[in-house]
């Protein structure tokens, strides 16, 4: 989401405006089509839908009184809708699509129609109100009923509305929204005693509506919607709130619903700078990100089950506390039951800008661009319309069990929260390319692109970065339409998995090594219109592997080129089926290209070994006396993970036994 933290007085860096800042033709230019083209449009036919698997829209225009009906679908299609809408809003805003600016209007027109007079609007319970008037309200009864997450994507659809389009009716419902929850933390505060709300999106919607109007009372109220954390009485660590916010020293429980807390309270800590927010900030990131994250970007091990920090006896106190969609214990990342929620990952993208935002380090943009590329893209076909819910790290055949989620990608999940939130995350993924601070420009996420730039040290020109990435590792910035040449500094991210690579800055040469992997390297530019800076990232192959503790993949590899994670599927080797091969740890590949539903991917071709089963062997057998197999080579292909499931069922492994002997 496009946030402005521009006159944050804690924060570093800010981004640039929507208008100033997009993608060229390339691979971030083709993702973002994909989405404009194809996903925005099936996602809204699915929402326009009245059969009640969806039934959103129809949900808004019951509740406005404007059709006879029921509550049908999720108590969360609300928020799932104000996702599609923020999406919506980038698109055609980047395209300039009349067309659907005037359909946006109408539904924030529809949207308006449902609001109570008192602010309050979420479909589930006013439809119940309508039907039970008199009776007691359905409001605040059930808090799986996610009344204020549909509330905070409310707040950020219409910020993103008025900044990207300039128009101020989506807005008008957002703040007598707010002042409904204003009303409501007081009366928690009054009676010292609160109700927990899962997943808090409306922390990082009160305080964008405070960015963008000005009005002090949104960030007030965010700050109650913190303090009242601590007064849930019962509280789980499913939903964070067993503990004292402050004293929070694990990231644990759901992962959506801990994900966005964080990226809330990171976005108080840039306005009021309360430093025991920032150094419980830096302890669940470290646990987070050093311990519990998968390859992929992925952030949750568990479907269900019980906390590993709330069973008895925990030291701590509490209870034994059900987590859905969770963080397990650290270094917990089984591969085929993967959970790895797609709306999880998409979270870790929102705390990691904030944290940015308050201090610029490589580490989180490192982090957000793991995310984006190999699980945002992932979590959607190549051709833009089915959708994973949970991102497995392997598939594999005749599963002796039934996972949550279907294992191929489909058009229609029956909670459909992750398709729109991708589609938004894909929608604005400009937004990730650049930020700036007063003398500087930074870089984010590299992909060919411009923008504008004004900063505030007065230089002002428009940077181009022109490039291949993420398939090529040459990446040149140029400058023109320079309106005001003042001397400033270009930041450019060196990636943490760089081994090799060389920096010039106008024919001048730099080699680049592991030393500078995950920083920033200040380039100083005096005559902007007559600066070329030029930053080659090896892209060789990798081998990766996993902490010793990460049980599943101890003796396995992983196999990585750039920024992109790379899996094998049965379509791309002659072995029987995945559990036969075995990774050479000098393996040498040779990159191809493929082309699957018309996008040309990159491709890493090697020599694995497989091996027979012998005649003795018991494919029923728990164990068994392992008789010594005939190894033969194998010609096997390797294609990105964002690409895989795109050609039909069958195999997949990211992580691969290593053969460290002869061959």
């Amino acid at each position: 989401m496009l946030t402005d933290t521009g006159k944050s007085p804690y924060a570093k860096v800010s981004q640039f405006p929507e208008r100033d800042v997009d993608w060229d033709p390339g691979f971030w230019r083709e993702c973002f089509d994909v989405a404009a083209g194809s996903t925005v449009p099936h996602i809204r036919s699915l929402f326009e839908d009245p059969d009640p698997w969806f039934h959103v829209v129809e949900n808004f225009r019951v509740a406005a009184g404007l059709h006879e009906g029921r509550h049908e679908g999720t108590p969360f299609g609300d928020g799932d809708f104000y996702k599609w809408f923020e999406a919506a809003v980038y698109v055609a805003a980047k395209r300039r699509d009349a067309a659907l600016e005037a359909a946006l209007e109408e539904y924030a027109s529809l949207i308006a129609a449902c609001q109570q007079p008192d602010g309050y609007i979420s479909t589930k319970q006013i439809i119940a109100d309508r039907e039970n008037a008199g009776g007691e309200s359905a409001r605040l009864g059930d808090i799986n009923d996610f009344e204020c997450y549909n509330f905070g994507h409310l707040f950020t659809a219409a910020c993103a509305y008025k900044r990207a389009l300039g128009r101020d009716s989506l807005l008008k419902v957002a703040e007598k929204a707010a002042g409904y929850l204003r009303g409501m933390y007081q009366g928690f505060l009054d009676a010292g005693v609160a109700k927990t709300e899962v997943c808090p999106s409306h922390y990082m919607g009160l305080v964008e509506l405070y960015r963008t109007t000005g009005k002090r009372e949104y960030l007030e109220t965010a700050g109650m919607a913190l303090a009242v954390r601590d007064l849930v009485p019962d509280g789980s660590f499913d939903n964070q709130d067993a503990t004292p916010l402050r004293s929070h020293k694990k990231i644990m429980g759901h992962c959506v619903r801990s994900t966005y807390l964080y990226a809330g309270v990171a976005d108080v800590y840039a306005e009021t700078g309360e430093r025991e927010l920032l150094d419980m900030l830096h302890r669940v990131w470290d646990n987070g990100f050093l311990q519990k994250t998968y390859i992929n970007g992925g952030n949750a091990a568990l479907y269900t089950g019980n906390s590993p920090y709330g069973v008895f006896p925990y030291k701590g106190g509490g209870r034994i506390s059900y987590v859905h969609q969770a963080y397990g214990y650290e270094y917990q990342l089984p591969n085929v039951t993967a959970y790895n929620e797609t709306c999880g990952a998409l979270g870790t993208v929102l705390w990691n800008s904030r944290m940015f935002a308050i201090e610029p380090e490589a580490k989180y943009f490192d982090q957000i661009e793991r995310t984006m590329l190999n699980l945002a893209l992932a979590s959607v076909s190549l051709d833009g319309d089915k959708y994973f819910y949970e991102n497995m790290l392997r598939r594999t055949k005749d599963l002796d069990f039934d996972l949550i989620w279907p294992v191929s990608r489909t058009g229609e999940i029956s909670c459909f929260c992750c398709p729109p939130n991708m589609a938004r995350c894909i929608a604005e993924s400009s937004e990730y390319a650049y930020v700036h601070s007063d003398n500087a420009l930074w870089t984010g996420m590299y992909g060919a692109s411009h923008v504008h730039a004004a900063l505030p040290c007065g230089a002002e020109f428009t940077l181009r970065q022109e490039t291949g990435y993420p398939w090529d590792g040459a990446i040149r910035f140029s400058f023109e339409d320079v309106a005001c040449d003042r001397p400033f500094t270009l930041k450019l991210r060196i990636p943490g998995w760089l081994r090799r690579g060389r920096l010039r800055v106008n024919g001048e040469e730099r080699a680049l090594g592991r030393e500078e992997a995950g920083s920033y390297i200040g380039v100083p530019v005096g005559r902007i219109a007559e600066t070329v800076v030029e930053l080659e990232l090896d892209m060789t192959p990798r081998l990766t592997i996993a902490h010793s503790k990460v049980e599943e993949d101890i003796n396995q590899v992983a196999v990585e080129r750039g920024p992109l994670l790379y899996c094998v599927e049965s379509a791309d080797t002659g072995a029987r089926d995945l559990a036969r091969l075995m990774l050479p740890v000098d393996a040498e590949f040779t990159e191809g290209r493929l082309e699957i539903k018309g996008r040309e991917l990159v491709t890493l071709e090697t020599e694995a070994l497989t091996f027979e089963r012998n005649a003795w062997y018991d494919d029923g057998a728990l164990y068994q006396t392992l008789e010594q197999p005939e190894l033969e080579s194998v010609k096997i292909r390797m294609i990105p993970y964002f690409a895989w499931d795109n050609r039909g069922m069958g195999e997949m492994a990211v992580w691969l036994p290593a053969f460290w002997g002869k061959r």
